[in-house]
């Protein structure tokens, strides 16, 4: 009887161990409160600066996230350089002004010598992301912080780990709920391109090549299509970058889902939110409320922020955003 009591009082200890361990191992906001006090507003100033010099910094900064997270979790390891993920095609149209950004951040906080070695790349670009939202009209949100660098990043790690601008609903529903992701997160995150661009040879086959019976994809608005010719005509370099929303490409608003509403959606998986019934209302709701769009957005990308973290002593705090201590 003594030593079934003790074993499980044993085990309960154990378990109350491993709960205080998932616990203290979680982000949080103000996390650097005591370590880097003044980190935000570091990394606020930074970003600041570098959007001054050039408004790509936002639609980058944005999607350099977005990567990162998808692959190998927020760890920063999209930062590390060659041989790396960032050589991958998929990678490889990545802005250079995301990386910079970044960089420039990392090492403005580093200037502090209160937060020396203390703050990790993969929360620089978290907290720069939400100053590129912001920077450009989105909400602003808490961010959750004590995220830690990877260690490493491969070419092949980013094999089919991001959408591709044919998918259709099933498939993008499918990669984001690997990810803990929703349909209506998918579809909030989708909202990003508002402020996104793309290039030619992305989409090219939807205005030049759909099908053997019709060369324009039926699902796009055929007057923007032949705008879309005019910017990307046959033989042009296929790395031209367009606009996501030609409405209002520089402010972060609802404007690409009523874009969609019109057929306007520059990708398959793009359009396909508001042709498939199954995501229709999502789109309509979110085009007649930005309220409702912001809301689903920041709950959206707060999730983003989770996926596939490392805390507590798991990798490390890199000096350098572009390579491992």
């Amino acid at each position: 009887m003594e030593k079934n009591t003790a074993q499980t009082l044993f085990s309960i200890f154990s378990l109350l161990l491993l709960l205080s361990s998932c616990v203290s191992a979680q982000l949080r906001t103000g996390f650097y409160q005591r370590s880097c006090p003044n980190v935000e507003n570091i990394v606020r100033n930074a970003v600041r600066q570098k959007f001054q010099q050039t408004f790509v910094t936002a639609p980058a900064t944005l999607r350099l996230f977005f990567h990162d997270c998808f692959v190998r979790g927020c760890d920063a390891s999209i930062m590390l350089a060659s041989p790396s993920e960032r050589d991958h095609p998929d990678d490889m149209s990545l802005a250079g002004d995301g990386f910079d950004t970044v960089i420039k951040a990392k090492q403005a906080v580093e200037r502090d010598p209160n937060c020396r070695n203390k703050v990790s790349c993969a929360d620089i670009l978290a907290l720069a992301t939400r100053e590129v939202v912001v920077l450009t009209g989105g909400p602003s949100y808490p961010v959750e912080l004590g995220r830690r660098d990877g260690r490493l990043s491969t070419v092949a790690s980013v094999q089919k780990q991001l959408p591709q601008p044919g998918f259709n609903l099933n498939q993008l529903n499918s990669m984001f709920s690997r990810h803990g992701l929703s349909q209506t997160d998918m579809i909030a995150l989708s909202g990003a391109h508002t402020i996104g661009f793309a290039h030619c040879g992305k989409f090219s086959k939807r205005i030049y090549n759909f099908s053997p019976r019709t060369r324009i994809d039926p699902s796009i608005n055929g007057q923007y299509a032949l705008q879309l010719r005019q910017m990307c005509p046959i033989g042009v370099d296929p790395r031209i970058a367009i606009n996501m929303d030609p409405v209002s490409p520089r402010t972060f608003d609802n404007a690409y889902f009523k874009n969609l509403q019109q057929g306007r959606g520059l990708f398959t998986s793009d359009q396909v939110l508001f042709t498939d019934q199954r995501s229709r209302a999502t789109v309509n709701s979110f085009a007649n409320s930005e309220g409702a769009f912001r809301q689903a957005f920041i709950s959206a990308i707060t999730k983003l922020g989770r996926v596939g973290v490392m805390t507590g002593n798991a990798g490390e705090i890199r000096r350098d955003c572009t390579r491992v201590n």
